[in-house]
């Protein structure tokens, strides 16, 4: 795994995305938008993994598209994110698009070491994914989906399911009394991904602030 950051090293908010080259390629102006969006400091740390299908998966399923299946590299790429979340008294948010959304939506069933979820257009068509969700709760307080518009418009059955997939997830983030919003961005999986993660990063980092606001409020008010 390889490590770039980006914003302020010494920030108390710490947003931790999966990333591969086409990722990198538009990263600052996905921190650009970022600071747009919210006037909180923060440090992205980009964690590029080698292998995308491999790595990000929590378990075997085979080839969706392409011939490539899908491995089960998850477990190691989390302890190896785990070891950049050990500085005390940082708030960490994981996110990424794509597959790197499904991942962080799992590794936020693993561990409560992030208070937030930035899943941008994520693969919850992934096989038994949303079962998975449903028998293991995410611990984070926050989390964003978001979907294109014409992302369930595929002739693949697999990843035409995404709508689907993506409102029950949605529902039942609700149910469970975790902060959450489903954007729906105009076109398919391929428009805007840095866009769309900044704007991911952005909500969840607005609805923790607001909270710990609140929280600091009704602590000085007792």
């Amino acid at each position: 795994m390889e490590i770039y950051e980006y914003g302020k090293k010494d920030a108390p908010l710490v947003l931790i995305q999966l990333v591969d080259d086409h990722d990198l390629e538009a990263i600052e102006n996905e921190v650009a938008r970022i600071r747009e969006n919210s006037s909180a400091d923060f440090r992205l740390i980009a964690c590029k993994v080698g292998n995308w299908n491999k790595d990000l998966s929590p378990w075997k399923t085979p080839a969706v598209f392409g011939k490539e299946d899908f491995g089960e590299g998850a477990p190691e790429t989390l302890r190896q994110v785990l070891s950049l979340t050990e500085e005390a008294g940082k708030t960490y948010i994981i996110g990424g698009y794509s597959l790197a959304g499904l991942f962080a939506l799992w590794a936020a069933c693993q561990t409560d070491r992030f208070r937030g979820v930035a899943a941008a257009s994520p693969s919850v068509w992934f096989p038994g994914f949303v079962n998975y969700l449903k028998q293991n709760k995410i611990k984070a307080e926050a989390v964003y989906l978001s979907l294109g518009d014409k992302e369930e418009r595929t002739r693949n059955p697999v990843m035409a399911a995404v709508g689907d997939r993506i409102r029950e997830t949605h529902q039942l983030l609700l149910e469970e009394g975790i902060r959450t919003t489903l954007a729906w961005n105009p076109g398919n999986h391929f428009r805007d991904a840095d866009l769309r993660t900044a704007s991911a990063f952005a909500w969840v980092m607005k609805e923790l602030a607001a909270q710990t606001d609140y929280l600091a409020m009704t602590s000085t008010l007792r």
